[in-house]
């Protein structure tokens, strides 16, 4: 355990024992908060390692609502949007972070764009005129030919991305993979998704301090993992997070942080839309409004449309701000 994580008080951290014991007390209290749509961190008090769980539910349908995705490719959202949030948790920035899964097959792209704040938006595409392709078993039968690429667009400092083959059945064996590849501490995941709700499992290993042997946190690292390997998808969109972390760590010390909320949130504007305009020629978006009568951007994330008449454009052109119609 890092010492950021010692020098936690424990007013802002509650103890499974004392986390399972308030939700019983608040089981009938409509006021309590749900355990969908948040993340939760949580630490081993025995061992240099650390957790994030996250449940979505009403979080991710409305991320969703605006395309009509096959099941199992809303599925395969839902463990993206859920690795997504896993992973912006782990990370000390401000600013976005992307994953995106590529591939030359019947699905080309799944794309979750999360913000530091935990809000999300989502995309995917696919061969809409040949969707029996869609029947494909596993990650690779869908994505082909595909990679892994994660971006972190920090509103400080500089951008970075890293990219690996994927060519894994589930998307959680590709981010192991990813992690093997590009970082210095153990990291592994577990996801699961119904297309309706969806969830996720990190641990990770922190550096030295509680245990000073290359052995024994080898140790910690395998009994760990290997507990986790026994969850199940109808346990991890089913349980509350205090309910399966004493179901998988019952025999280990766990500390469980307080709740953070994760919502759908489209960045998307109209303003955004007219600054794309203004970087176009003044004369190409005449032409447009010449040929079409008037300009309609739509966004590919939520299907919002924003639609810019020959006046918007002469207002923009002339450095006025546009309307917001």
């Amino acid at each position: 355990m890092s010492k950021q994580d010692t020098a936690l008080s424990q007013k802002e951290a509650l103890s499974q024992k004392e986390a399972l014991s308030q939700k019983e007390a608040l089981s009938n209290d409509s006021s309590a908060m749900s355990q969908k749509d948040c993340a939760q961190r949580f630490i081993f008090e025995n061992a240099d390692l650390r957790g994030e769980i996250v449940s979505l539910s009403s979080s991710l349908t409305e991320s969703l609502a605006a395309h009509d995705y096959p099941i199992n490719v809303k599925a395969l959202l839902g463990e993206l949007v859920a690795a997504a949030v896993l992973l912006s948790s782990t990370l000390k920035f401000e600013g976005i972070l992307s994953l995106q899964a590529k591939g030359d097959g019947p699905l080309s792209l799944l794309m979750v764009e999360c913000t530091d704040q935990k809000t999300f938006r989502a995309l995917a595409r696919w061969d809409e005129e040949n969707t029996d392709k869609l029947m494909a078993k596993g990650l690779s039968g869908l994505l082909g030919n595909g990679q892994l690429v994660m971006t972190i667009d920090p509103h400080k400092g500089n951008r970075y991305q890293g990219i690996v083959p994927l060519h894994h059945e589930t998307l959680a064996e590709g981010l192991n993979d990813y992690f093997k590849q590009s970082e210095q501490l153990p990291t592994s995941f577990w996801l699961a998704s119904n297309g309706e709700q969806g969830s996720g499992i990190l641990l990770q290993a922190l550096p030295e301090s509680i245990e000073t042997e290359d052995a024994e946190r080898q140790e910690s690292w395998s009994r760990i993992a290997m507990l986790a390997d026994t969850v199940t998808e109808e346990e991890m969109l089913e349980l509350e997070h205090e309910s399966l972390l004493l179901r998988l760590f019952h025999e280990e010390e766990v500390r469980v942080f307080d709740r953070e909320a994760v919502a759908f949130s489209c960045n998307c504007s109209r303003p955004r839309s007219a600054k794309i305009l203004s970087s176009l020629s003044q004369e190409e978006v005449e032409s447009m409004i010449s040929d079409l009568g008037k300009i309609e951007m739509g966004c590919q994330f939520c299907s919002q449309t924003y639609t810019f008449t020959g006046q918007d454009v002469a207002d923009i052109f002339q450095g006025n701000h546009p309307k917001t119609h």
